[in-house]
């Protein structure tokens, strides 16, 4: 069964892009808001990006607006990341799961690391 699978991450050098892909189990995007989440080494996981169900309305963390661009594809039941500008503090494994209070989250995926560095 699906629940949430990432992919795309990989080695890239400063300034460089990734696209994140994150396939969900149709019970959970259909009906909720998705969100991007990333974990550093000895950090705690933090959600980088979000979008809602309906209007499709995109939420960004301040280190990441104007570099990241979430979307989602209905028809595949997939989330995108589209990450530009990479910075070596954007290394981190970045996992998807529903946006929202920590009681809705489905369990977490394998994630998928990028590492940012020359």
């Amino acid at each position: 069964q699906v629940q949430l699978v990432e992919s795309g991450g990989g080695l890239v050098q400063p300034g460089g892009s990734l696209r994140l892909s994150c396939l969900a189990s149709e019970s959970i995007f259909r009906v909720n808001a998705m969100g991007w989440y990333r974990q550093a080494p000895g950090k705690q996981r933090e959600l980088v990006a979000s979008i809602a169900s309906g209007s499709g309305g995109t939420g960004y963390a301040d280190t990441v607006k104007g570099r990241f661009t979430i979307s989602r594809d209905s028809a595949k039941n997939t989330v995108y990341l589209q990450m530009n500008s990479l910075k070596p503090e954007d290394t981190a494994v970045y996992y998807c799961n529903i946006a929202g209070p920590v009681v809705m989250f489905r369990p977490w995926g394998q994630g998928t690391q990028v590492t940012v560095s020359s």
